[in-house]
């Protein structure tokens, strides 16, 4: 499991001051991001060789608020992974209370927007943990 840890700030809330429901989105994003870059692997230099991952499909569940100055962890596990595709599950909890939770199944494009394999450094790294 990894664990990425954002604070909930004005921006990401709405009259209420409570976050508004599409920024979970981004909170577990950058937790999937955060997560590949504690597995060694640059998304950057992928894109630069002509793949980026995208969203297929994604499952989400909303529990319970998170708040203005909350602080937030993202916890990010892998699911499952196929030459193709890559399933993580992911949490958003405030001190241990579960908020928000998401499946999110990513694949690979290339530059035209073509489903690739999934990067070989990516599968072996995955493997190894």
């Amino acid at each position: 499991m990894h664990l990425f840890e954002t604070r909930v700030y004005y921006e990401d809330t709405d009259l209420a001051r409570i976050v508004y429901y599409a920024n979970y989105l981004k909170f577990i994003e950058r937790g999937r991001s955060e997560w590949l870059r504690d597995l060694g692997l640059d998304q950057a230099a992928l894109k630069r060789e002509g793949t980026a991952f995208a969203v297929r499909h994604l499952e989400a569940d909303y529990i319970s608020p998170a708040r203005y100055d909350d602080l937030l962890s993202v916890e990010t596990r892998l699911a499952g992974m196929t030459p193709a595709r890559l399933t993580v599950e992911q949490e958003v909890k405030r001190g241990g209370q579960l908020l928000f939770s998401a499946k999110v199944t990513l694949v690979c494009i290339n530059d035209a927007g073509r489903p690739v394999r999934l990067p070989q450094a990516l599968v072996a790294r995955v493997a190894a943990t």
